[in-house]
């Protein structure tokens, strides 16, 4: 499965990054070599990075917690937009609305807004205002709309963030930090590791390389819904019991590293001739 990953990759240009002249200097450990001016992506490193980030999705969802994908440009909306319709989860994928995380509260109460207008809508209530009122209500219904349709099911804090493209989607990643939710980031050569927790490599102007991501991340989110059902059916679901299966998990979260917790993952990849694996 990994070999056909790592050329799935390959073949949509998922190993190319930006311009030499354009890179981040703390990316070069994930950066095999040059073409031209151009930086290679090593894919042995995109496949590390995203099993990892498959690990972290299904615990979290195993946890009983939610997932918030993002992605704002054009190449990954529609990825962001499957990926969250796929594994039912929550999504940004036209502007990221200030403060969805920080200030969580006031965006719950736009959504209740958005649902207001759209019951005068089905009553009959809002055709029954003057033409100019009516329409200002339209406008301030597609808007709340456009911007918060995917997180409107989202009635708490997400237990994770993933962003294609750290550097456009920069404030979300600051409000999880602040708010010290996890994130997932799928970054090009030109970004910034230490933005967020877990690094997936890759080229993110892909379309296909993105969609092919974010599709390995939505089956862990439902590997971690089937893990989660198959706990509930084994253990019991008093609250005494959440909270000592909660302590266990925090415990040996701080034991483990990442690093540690990917080194079995990634064994499969040592078969993967490295000129095929780096596209070369």
């Amino acid at each position: 499965m990994t070999k056909d990953l790592a050329r799935e990759l390959i073949n949509a240009g998922g190993h190319f990054g930006h311009g030499a002249s354009k890179w981040n200097p703390k990316m070069a450990p994930y950066i095999f070599g040059k073409r031209g001016n151009i930086h290679i992506i090593g894919v042995r490193q995109t496949i590390k990075g995203l099993l990892v980030a498959k690990k972290l999705v299904a615990e979290v969802v195993a946890s009983g917690q939610d997932v918030l994908f993002v992605g704002t440009k054009r190449q990954a909306q529609k990825a962001v937009e499957d990926a969250a319709a796929k594994s039912q989860m929550h999504y940004v994928s036209q502007r990221w609305p200030g403060g969805l995380l920080t200030n969580f509260r006031t965006i719950r109460s736009r959504l209740l807004r958005l649902e207001e207008l759209e019951a005068m809508e089905q009553n009959g209530s809002l055709q029954q205002q003057n033409k100019k009122h009516a329409a200002r209500l339209r406008r301030e219904m597609r808007k709340i709309r456009a911007n918060l349709d995917g997180v409107r099911r989202m009635a708490r804090l997400p237990g994770l963030v993933v962003v294609v493209d750290g550097r456009k989607e920069y404030i979300a990643l600051k409000e999880a930090k602040k708010l010290g939710i996890p994130t997932i980031g799928v970054l090009d050569t030109d970004a910034d590791p230490d933005t967020v927790d877990v690094v997936i490599p890759a080229n993110d102007d892909s379309i296909k390389a993105i969609e092919i991501i974010l599709d390995q991340l939505a089956q862990a989110v439902a590997e971690g819904k089937a893990l989660a059902a198959t706990k509930a059916q084994a253990s019991p679901a008093t609250p005494a019991a959440r909270r000592a299966r909660s302590r266990r998990t925090t415990a040996r979260a701080d034991e483990e590293t990442p690093g540690e917790q990917a080194e079995p993952l990634v064994e499969e990849l040592e078969d993967i001739p490295p000129a095929a694996a780096e596209g070369i």
